[in-house]
């Protein structure tokens, strides 16, 4: 019940182009940017027949295209290519064809393309220099999959399909939040929220309820202010070339690679001595609100607020500790709106730049000019952008969920240590 993927289809076969098909008739192109590494057709184009004709790898409705090349392979790129223009495709010449024979399903091959277990086979048989590593044609002679009849290849295939179908539309969704989630932000930091949870009308639908400021169109209950007149910032403790002593607390010691663009990263927290006075001058307390000095220019002035995710905790002097004041600042609206395009640009403007990296100090930080709704009204922005955040997370972990699901399906299914007619007879 094992046979290799040349038993079942041919591969890189002859190409024939349609006799009714003219030089200047269109025929679908498929570069590799044009795949997912999750296996799919994303961006559907086309050129003239006469453009790829020479120099490129054909292909038909139906056919399985898997990459050859490295690290295009290793990341999944392929597709199950069906809806292509006058039936006939062109695209990369890293791309093996695969075309089904009559005994085996489409799909069910297109699965085993994308299946783990083929990929790392097929990355130990690559050949050639480093870089240019590709799967030779005789991978496909040599490597044995399952393969059941034609009717259980199907139902298998059918199995995956659904799951499949429900990533892409989880994956769809999550673009989407992303994409609304960026409307969201610019809109509530320039136009603000009534309370009644409305956002304000536009300045070209209402320019009364607006002001010229400092940083534009605000709403007239706004203010904008300098960050340094609204917290506390601080520069974290330096610890190079320190003596320590053992009487001294253990403590957690945040670096810049753990304080990312609105999240923190605690898969690898440094914990160190520390002088009992530094502890206590340099501990974090929820609401702190972390930024970084400097870094990639996408990443300056990048942060996040510190909601007490570890005991006793300090940062280093690479980090700003910034404390907004009560009832002034709200550290969660000061955090989204330094994220924003409009926080970036400051610090783009105002950092010192060498050719890749970017820098800002104390004096430019609490130069840095916010804007200050009423603090009820930055509490309902928050609120507003939690409860998008959230649902996002929630997304996301479905995503994964699915993704894990299907793993473990491919796992099962496609080695046939799981019977889909068992499974069928259970449902």
């Amino acid at each position: 019940m094992f046979r290799s993927l040349s038993d079942l289809s041919e591969l890189n076969p002859n190409f024939q182009c349609p006799s009714a098909m003219g030089p200047s008739d269109l025929v679908s192109f498929i570069p590799m940017g044009d795949v997912s590494d999750s296996g799919h057709w994303m961006r559907k184009r086309t050129r003239p027949l006469k453009s790829v004709r020479q120099g490129f790898t054909p292909f038909t409705n139906g056919d399985v295209l898997f990459a050859k090349i490295t690290p295009c392979m290793e990341n999944g790129k392929g597709a199950h290519v069906l809806g292509l223009t006058n039936g006939v495709g062109f695209g990369s010449t890293e791309f093996h064809v695969l075309r089904p024979k009559p005994e085996a399903d489409a799909r069910f091959i297109f699965h085993h393309t994308q299946h783990r277990a083929l990929r790392s086979a097929a990355e130990a048989a690559m050949t050639g220099s480093a870089g240019q590593k590709r799967v030779p044609t005789e991978f496909f002679h040599k490597c044995k999959v399952y393969a059941p009849g034609k009717e259980e290849q199907s139902r298998i295939a059918d199995i995956l399909d659904i799951l499949d179908t429900q990533i892409q539309k989880t994956d769809a969704l999550i673009a989407k939040l992303e994409k609304i989630k960026e409307g969201l932000l610019h809109d509530l930091l320039t136009r603000g929220i009534y309370q009644t949870g409305q956002l304000r009308s536009a300045p070209e639908q209402a320019p009364e309820l607006y002001k010229e400021s400092a940083l534009g169109l605000i709403p007239k209950e706004w203010e904008v202010r300098q960050l340094g007149t609204m917290s506390e910032i601080v520069s974290g403790v330096t610890l190079g070339g320190q003596q320590s002593s053992s009487s001294w607390p253990l403590v957690a010691y945040l670096r810049v690679a753990n304080v990312q663009d609105g999240y923190l990263n605690l898969e690898q927290v440094k914990f160190l001595r520390v002088k009992p006075a530094d502890v206590e001058k340099f501990r974090l307390i929820p609401g702190d609100v972390l930024m970084n000095e400097g870094g990639d220019f996408d990443k300056l002035g990048r942060g996040t607020v510190w909601e007490g995710e570890i005991e006793t905790c300090i940062h280093q002097n690479h980090v700003f500790r910034v404390r907004t004041f009560s009832k002034l600042l709200d550290p969660y609206f000061l955090a989204y709106f330094s994220g924003s395009t409009r926080g970036k640009a400051y610090f783009v403007k105002s950092s010192k730049q060498s050719t890749n990296l970017a820098s800002i100090n104390s004096t430019q930080l609490k130069a840095f000019e916010v804007p200050v709704p009423p603090f009820s009204e930055q509490s309902a922005i928050v609120d507003y952008l939690r409860s998008h955040k959230k649902r996002l997370t929630l997304e996301s972990d479905n995503l994964g969920k699915l993704q894990a699901q299907k793993t473990g399906l491919m796992d099962d299914l496609l080695t046939g240590r799981v019977r889909v007619t068992a499974l069928l007879a259970n449902s």
